[in-house]
C-alpha cells in the first residue's frame, strides 16, 4: 500500500526512457515545452534497451554504401521493404503509409540529422537479412546495415547529453521508479498519467528490480507519450500472442532483453481506449546462445553469423534453401518449429568462426562501444575470434571444440538434447558439404551464395571467410554451437497515425494522448509488417520518437 501521494504537472509527459522516448523528448523540448519523463526502472537504466544493441541504423544509399561499391535507391529499399513486410491486414493502412515515409526518412535527411548530433558510421556497411528468395521476396538486396560507432551507447548519448542538460537547466524532469498504472482522462481528453511510486533502486543497467509500492503519483499534461517498449522480456507474454503460422511457441526460451521490457503499458493503453494492432507479429532470433556471464534473468546473446557455418536441426538434418545463416530470420523460425525441437546446431570451423561470429549487445563489441579503433584493427583483423567470441569458447555452455568430427559428436552428446542427433546424418551432411568444395563450381546453394557474398568488398574484409572445407585441418579446430530462440521484439503494438497520435478502434485520434518506439510497433502499430530488415529498430525509434515529439509539442 502507498504511503502518501505526489502531483506535479508538465506540458508533455513521457512515458519511458529509451530511444524513442529520449528522442521525443528533445524534440518538445525545441519546441519550447516543458517535458517529464518518467520510467519504472533505476535511474541506471535511461537509454533503455537501445543501451544494449549493437547500434545497427537502416541507411538508403548512404555515403558509406557508395564508397563500398553499393548502388542503392528508395525504390529498391522500397521494394526490399514491402517485400518483407507482406501487408495484407485492413490495419495494415498506418503501417504502410509508416513504412513509405521511414524509407523517405532512411533515404533522406537521416543520416544527415544523426550526424549533427555527433553520430557517426563505422564505413564499412554490413548484410542483414540476405533473403535468398527472389527480388520480390523478403530480405535486403543490397547491404545496408550501418553500424554507429560507439554501437548502443553511441547512438543515444546525444540525446542523453540534451535530456540532461535541460533537467541541470530545470526545463525537464526525470522520475525514476515511476510505474504508470492508469492514463488519466477528462471526457474524452487524456490529461496525463497515474501510478505508483516503487522503492528506490540503485541496481546496475539491465538488473531486475524489486517493485515495491512506497507512494502513490499523479502528473497532469497536455500531452502524453507512450514509449515503453514491447513484450519480449514476458515470456508468458510472447507466448500468449505466439501466432499459429509460426508452429507451437518454444517450450524453452532465452531473453534478449531486460525483464522490464514487459508490455505492462500496452494494456494500459488498452483500458485507455487505444486500439492495439498486430500482436501476433513478433521479431525473434533462432541464433541465441545461453550467456555464460547474465546481467538479467535468461539472458541469451544473439550470434550474428556469417554465411557459411552448416545449419543443422536438432535431428542433424541440413535445413533447406534458402535458410542460411544471416538469410532468413523468420523464415527460419518457422521452420524450426516444425522439428519439435526448441533447439538447432551450428557446425563450423575456427577459421569461420574467427572471420563471420559477431555478437549482439553493446557488451559484447567493445571495439566498437569503446570508439577504440587499436583494439577494433586487432579483434576483427587479425588471426583468432574476437575476444567476447573467444570467452564463449571458452566458457559457453552451448559451445563444442574439437580437432575430428567423431570427437565433436562425442563431446556433442555431452550437452542436453543432443540425443535427437543422428550422427551418421550429420557426419553426411560435413562429408557432402566438404566434397563440394573441391571445385570453384557447385551445386550446393549455400556454397555457391557465400562465394558470390565474398564479390562485395565488405564481406570479403571482414564478414565472410574464404570458402574452405569444414575438416580442413588447417581450418580447425571444428566447433559446434547449440542454438536457442532468443526473444527479442514486438513488430505490433498501439496503433498511430503518422503524428503518432494513437488511435482509438474506430480510427479516431485519442486527443492528447501519443505512442513512439517499440510500443507502437516502431509506427503505427507495425511498420515492418510480418519481417524486418534489421537495422531498423533504432531507426523506428528515432524515426517515431521524432514525430511524436514534434506533434506533441504542437
Amino acid at each position: 500500500m502507498s504511503q502518501d501521494s505526489h502531483s506535479t504537472s508538465t506540458d508533455v509527459v513521457i512515458v519511458g526512457w529509451g530511444l524513442a522516448g529520449l528522442v521525443a523528448a528533445c524534440e518538445a523540448l525545441a519546441a519550447g515545452r516543458q517535458v517529464t519523463i518518467v520510467d519504472q526502472e533505476a535511474r541506471s537504466n535511461l537509454g533503455g534497451q537501445a543501451f544494449w544493441s549493437f547500434g545497427g541504423l537502416f541507411l538508403i544509399d548512404s555515403p558509406e554504401q557508395r564508397r563500398m561499391g553499393i548502388r542503392d535507391s528508395y525504390e529498391l529499399a522500397e521494394q526490399d521493404w514491402m517485400g518483407a513486410a507482406g501487408f495484407d491486414r485492413e490495419e495494415d493502412a498506418w503501417p504502410r503509409q509508416w513504412a513509405q515515409a521511414y524509407l523517405q526518412f532512411a533515404a533522406g535527411e537521416k543520416r544527415s540529422w544523426l550526424r549533427e548530433r555527433g553520430v557517426g558510421f563505422f564505413p564499412i556497411v554490413g548484410w542483414a537479412e540476405r533473403g535468398g528468395y527472389g527480388a520480390l521476396g523478403p530480405g535486403n538486396s543490397v547491404p545496408r546495415f550501418h553500424i554507429t560507432w560507439g554501437t548502443g551507447p553511441g547512438i543515444i548519448e546525444p540525446f542523453v547529453r540534451q535530456v540532461e542538460e535541460a533537467e541541470a537547466s530545470g526545463r525537464l524532469k526525470i522520475l525514476a521508479r515511476h510505474r504508470v498504472s492508469t492514463i488519466t482522462k477528462e471526457g474524452g481528453t487524456v490529461t496525463g498519467v497515474a501510478g505508483e511510486i516503487l522503492t528506490p533502486s540503485f541496481a546496475p543497467r539491465g538488473e531486475a528490480t524489486e517493485r515495491t509500492v512506497t507512494a502513490d503519483f499523479v502528473i497532469t499534461a497536455q500531452a502524453t507519450i507512450i514509449t515503453s517498449g514491447g513484450i519480449g522480456g514476458n515470456h508468458d507474454r510472447v507466448r500468449a500472442a505466439w501466432p499459429q503460422r509460426l508452429g507451437t511457441p518454444p517450450a524453452s526460451m532465452l531473453t534478449g532483453v531486460p525483464a522490464y521490457v514487459d508490455g505492462s503499458m500496452h494494456d494500459v493503453a488498452h483500458e485507455a481506449g487505444a486500439r492495439l494492432i498486430n500482436s501476433d507479429r513478433m521479431w525473434h532470433y533462432v541464433e541465441g546462445i545461453t550467456n555464460w556471464d547474465p546481467i538479467w534473468p535468461g539472458h541469451g546473446i544473439r550470434i550474428l553469423p556469417g554465411p557459411s557455418s552448416l545449419w543443422l536441426d536438432a535431428t542433424g538434418k541440413k535445413l533447406p534453401v534458402p535458410l542460411f545463416p544471416g538469410f532468413d530470420t523468420l523464415g527460419t523460425l518457422e521452420y524450426l518449429r516444425t522439428t519439435g525441437h526448441d533447439h538447432s546446431w551450428f557446425i563450423t570451423s575456427r577459421r569461420i568462426i574467427e572471420k563471420e561470429f559477431a555478437l549482439s549487445g553493446s557488451e559484447q563489441n567493445p571495439d566498437f562501444t569503446g570508439r577504440d579503433i587499436p583494439l577494433l584493427m586487432k579483434s576483427r583483423l587479425a588471426k583468432g575470434p574476437t575476444g567476447p567470441v573467444q570467452a564463449f569458447l571458452d566458457h559457453g555452455d552451448d559451445f563444442v571444440v574439437a580437432n575430428t568430427l567423431d570427437e565433436l559428436l562425442e563431446r556433442m552428446h555431452d550437452i542436453p538434447g543432443a540425443e535427437a542427433l543422428d550422427d551418421d546424418r550429420v557426419r553426411s551432411e560435413v562429408q557432402a558439404r566438404d566434397r563440394e568444395m573441391d571445385n570453384d563450381f557447385t551445386k550446393d546453394a549455400q556454397i555457391a551464395l557465400l562465394r558470390s557474398a565474398r564479390s562485395y568488398r565488405g564481406d570479403r574484409l571482414i564478414r565472410t571467410a574464404a570458402p574452405h572445407r569444414l575438416q580442413d585441418p588447417d581450418a580447425g579446430p571444428l566447433v559446434a554451437v547449440k542454438l536457442h530462440v532468443i526473444t527479442r521484439k514486438s513488430l505490433g503494438g498501439i496503433a498511430t497515425d503518422l503524428d503518432g497520435r494513437v488511435l482509438t478502434p474506430e480510427g479516431a485520434p485519442i486527443d492528447g494522448l501519443f505512442a513512439a518506439g517499440e510500443a507502437s510497433g516502431f509506427g503505427g502499430g507495425g511498420v515492418h509488417g510480418y519481417r524486418a530488415l534489421e537495422g531498423t529498430f533504432l531507426g523506428g525509434c528515432i524515426f517515431s520518437g521524432r514525430q511524436a515529439g514534434r506533434a506533441a509539442a504542437r
